[in-house]
């Protein structure tokens, strides 16, 4: 059985919130990136592949905090991250606080396949990108009105919004949410790849670096065990390690991929606070979708039949 899942983010979604027209715009982006890395499987590519595509398509799009639509930071421009991860090979790619590059997910693939490293950041991630031929993009294309003014609502203070959980925004934000992009995929041949991408908090200072492009936190992939990318609050997803801790559970416990999951996002996520979620395939193409927020942008598809694009608990 070959499986993608995809996320747009997870944190306070909710339905009186949404705009019929937005959440039809939600939807229709969910499944054109899900049909897009589906496409790819269902024709014998791999994993990896697959999933590129998907977030390629996501990062394009500016209703996610990825690419394209990513957010402010505290000095008023975009700082991307992301990591991809190979379950076969165990081979990763991350890069993070990149500027201007139009897919950070095409960057970390480079970095992976070409350049003997696992993680890049900063001006150095950008300097391999040109030598690598990375499409990059005036700050122009990453400007959008409702980032914006996000960003000027709290530039002055020392707050900053998450994903989608905005503290002091709700009025601001009522009908804005976005968020980190995810993919996960089992193909036919059963390789499991996983891949992350983000533009991180709005306001962010000091370079701070959330789980999205970190290996183990909130991206991997293992072919004995899954794929993870996860989405919500960085700090709690790099402090239990929550990628791998579900590989941990399946590979030491012997637990499915959803009791793992839940473990992870209902028991040791939300004991230090952590809110979120995460999307997961293992290597007999079976999806799990978990989350302890309000709402988490989600789909998946599989060769069984199975089709979800969903976004509400």
């Amino acid at each position: 059985m070959f499986t993608l899942a995809i996320h747009g983010g997870a944190g306070t979604i909710l339905k009186q919130d949404m705009t019929a027209e937005l959440e039809d715009a939600y939807m229709k982006a969910l499944a054109e990136a899900l049909n897009a890395g589906y496409a790819v499987l269902e024709e014998g590519g791999s994993a990896i592949n697959a999933i590129k595509a998907t977030i390629v398509i996501m990062e394009d799009n500016m209703l996610f905090n990825a690419g394209r639509g990513a957010v402010f930071t505290k000095k008023g421009v975009q700082e991307m991250d992301a990591a991809v991860m190979d379950g076969k090979t165990l081979g990763a790619g991350a890069v993070s606080g990149v500027r201007n590059v139009r897919n950070p997910i095409e960057l970390a693939m480079e970095v992976m396949r070409n350049s003997n490293h696992v993680f890049l950041s900063g001006k150095g991630a950008n300097d391999f990108a040109i030598k690598q031929g990375i499409k990059l993009e005036p700050d122009e294309y990453f400007f959008s009105q409702f980032r914006y003014d996000q960003w000027k609502a709290i530039r002055d203070s020392d707050n900053y919004s998450l994903d989608h959980t905005h503290q002091r925004l709700e009025e601001l934000m009522k009908d804005k949410k976005f968020g980190t992009v995810g993919a996960v995929a089992c193909d036919q041949n059963g390789n499991i790849a996983a891949a992350t991408s983000t533009g991180g908090m709005t306001n962010k200072k000091y370079g701070r670096i959330g789980d999205s492009p970190i290996i183990g936190c909130g991206t991997y992939a293992n072919n004995k065990t899954c794929g993870i990318s996860c989405t919500g609050h960085g700090e709690m997803f790099i402090r239990t390690v929550a990628a791998y801790d579900v590989s941990c559970l399946m590979e030491y416990k012997g637990l499915s991929l959803q009791e793992a999951m839940h473990i992870v996002v209902h028991e040791k996520l939300l004991s230090i606070g952590g809110e979120g979620g995460m999307i997961g395939v293992d290597n007999a193409g079976n999806a799990a979708m978990v989350f302890n927020s309000q709402g988490m942008y989600r789909a998946y598809k599989s060769s069984d039949g199975s089709n979800v694009v969903a976004i509400y608990k």
